[in-house]
């Protein structure tokens, strides 16, 4: 640089961009709320009421911050909502309200045409039907500490299958003309065939052919976190079985009530069914 030379001005240094943390917080009926449960030696107990059932939650962290991670049901109502936080992982102490707010979400509205044998059940689907609703509710009340052996790193998500995705968590359904519960994954359209992959770490704890979601395996992922994959044209996995993050199980397909082949994908906290965008980017 000459003598005269005239100083440069020093670039703008960019702050760095905040860590992010899995899953992102959206504290809306089919959400999830992140809740600072403090320091502690040992990981922490919370509890959640869900139908008269004290129901655990994930906790997540070290000794300096545990968080729980609370699943919000589709049909919680907008408003207060509280967890019970223990004083420890034996449950001794004194149980204090950890509250939060509950804000309103209207979701978007989607009318489909399926086969009539699927919307008006015959006694006999009827009856399946509910032996079947019985069965996954077990499957749903599934909770372990560390199921895969060792505590997830992170609880980000990948992607299972690449696809367009052809319907939104929370949608509204109307079957034929009539309504029905609202869409509690996310369908994600790809050709039959098409390979789909453990989006963390798990165990295979149930895998099925039932008569609205076709081929089905469920994945345990621990403390209440459980995934599901429906309309499955394959399924690789046998019970029991343990599952790396990107490890190929399954494949797509058509079976159940659908439209055409896609995967429906549901990720579950705490047995209610929560919008899986928010364990992965954007």
């Amino acid at each position: 640089m000459g003598l005269h030379a005239k100083p440069q001005p020093a670039s703008p240094t960019k702050p760095p961009a905040a860590p992010a943390v899995w899953p992102q917080a959206l504290q809306v009926p089919g959400g999830v709320a992140r809740l600072s449960l403090g320091p502690a030696a040992a990981r922490p107990r919370a509890l959640v009421r869900q139908s008269d059932v004290d129901v655990p939650v994930l906790v997540v962290g070290d000794v300096i911050e545990w968080t729980a991670i609370v699943g919000i049901p589709l049909a919680a109502s907008p408003g207060d909502a509280f967890i019970t936080a223990l004083a420890d992982g034996n449950g001794n102490g004194t149980p204090r309200p950890l509250h939060y707010t509950v804000a309103a979400k209207r979701y978007k509205e989607q009318h489909l045409q399926v086969s009539p044998r699927t919307v008006d059940l015959s006694p006999e689907d009827q009856a399946r039907y509910e032996r079947e609703r019985d069965h996954q509710a077990g499957v749903m009340a599934t909770f372990t500490e560390l199921p895969a052996g060792q505590a997830q790193p992170s609880l980000r998500m990948r992607v299972p299958v690449p696809g367009r995705r052809s319907s939104s968590f929370g949608l509204r359904r109307v079957f034929n003309g009539q309504p029905r519960n609202p869409h509690s994954g996310m369908d994600i359209a790809a050709p039959t065939g098409t390979p789909i992959v453990a989006p963390l770490a798990g165990r295979v704890i149930d895998v099925g052919d039932y008569f609205f979601n076709g081929g089905t395996v469920w994945l345990d992922h621990g403390q209440g976190l459980l995934s599901m994959y429906c309309h499955l044209s394959r399924m690789d996995v046998r019970v029991g079985d343990v599952l790396q993050a990107g490890d190929a199980f399954c494949q797509v397909g058509a079976t159940g009530r659908v439209t055409g082949p896609h995967l429906h994908w549901g990720v579950m906290l705490n047995r209610s069914m929560v919008d899986p965008a928010l364990f992965i980017p954007a």
